[in-house]
């Protein structure tokens, strides 16, 4: 828990006081989709500058609060700071289809959606939704995967609560 208020704090701080404010006192109730859609709005409104690092853990934090689908295009919209990085936060697009039963899942299949790649050694973490059976993905990732540029992959083999869980403390820690 203090870990997460340390990060909310360090990226409410790229915001005006009286817009930081709204958003913390968002986390303070509760709220934590709200304030993640106030940051957003807020970094795009004053133009702030964000890393790619920053720019991953706001995608990170929307992943884990279920806002994910929602702000990723605004996140992806946010100036950046043109400064070298180790993270870039993908488009959304589609995901690329593994056969029925891939990866431990049930029979409806499996697609991984590219989500975040390092751009030192090239692996991706994907997020391995079901296909559903009237044909969409599933809302919540049931695992994620991370990919080596020879295209080998694999279940990384913690439930996904563990791995939200230790990309909200390290999202820069992709491989």
């Amino acid at each position: 828990m203090t870990d997460d208020v340390v990060v909310w704090n360090q990226l409410t701080a790229l915001l005006p006081e009286a817009e930081a404010q709204e958003v913390r006192d968002c986390w303070s109730i509760g709220e934590q989709e709200a304030g993640l859609g106030l940051l957003v709005s807020g970094i795009l409104a004053h133009q702030v500058p964000i890393s790619e690092t920053v720019r991953a853990q706001i995608s990170v934090l929307a992943e884990i609060w279920g806002e994910g689908e929602t702000l990723t295009p605004r996140i992806l919209q946010c100036c950046g700071d043109n400064l070298p990085a180790h993270l870039k936060v993908l488009e959304h697009g589609g995901g690329i289809e593994k056969p029925a039963g891939g990866f431990g899942q049930d029979p409806v299949g499996v697609v991984l959606v590219p989500w975040i790649a390092c751009t030192r050694c090239s692996q991706v973490l994907m997020r391995a939704h079901n296909r559903e059976r009237w044909g969409g993905l599933s809302y919540v990732a049931h695992h994620y995967v991370i990919t080596s540029p020879d295209g080998a992959h694999g279940p990384s083999g913690l439930p996904s609560r563990v791995r939200q869980h230790h990309l909200r403390r390290h999202p820069e820690r992709v491989h």
